[in-house]
């Protein structure tokens, strides 16, 4: 079986987040955690993320070291052992923090990587 091209996990990530905006992007932390059915699709899409994280090259990763690599795999730790229940915070303050940060960079590499292979 053929590998799969490590841009397409980069395309992953920026596809989860864009879901994770259209889902829960205009919703407060309460109606977050109130909200069961769009509460799991954002915690979905989230270990999305850190799954797909974990099949960057290392190589990638320390040429764009502005990407916080580390905290989006964290990230899907955090919540995929969270049996007991989930830091809506934590969710939240990503939404609304860290993905605004995190997809232009992500998006701006995924651009530069297809340009390199044409």
């Amino acid at each position: 079986m053929k590998k799969r091209d490590y841009k397409l996990f980069i395309k992953d990530i920026v596809d989860a987040m864009e879901h994770i905006e259209e889902f829960a992007g205009d919703m407060a932390l309460d109606e977050l955690e109130s909200d069961e059915k769009t509460s799991s699709a954002v915690i979905r899409k989230f270990e999305v993320i850190g799954e797909a994280v974990k099949h960057i090259p290392n190589k990638v990763k320390e040429e764009h070291k502005d990407i916080q690599w580390k905290s989006m795999a964290g990230m899907r730790d955090r919540l995929i052992h969270a049996y007991f229940g989930i830091d809506y915070k934590l969710v939240w303050a990503a939404i609304k923090t860290e993905i605004p940060k995190l997809k232009p960079k992500l998006k701006k590499l995924l651009s530069s990587l297809e340009q390199e292979k044409k």
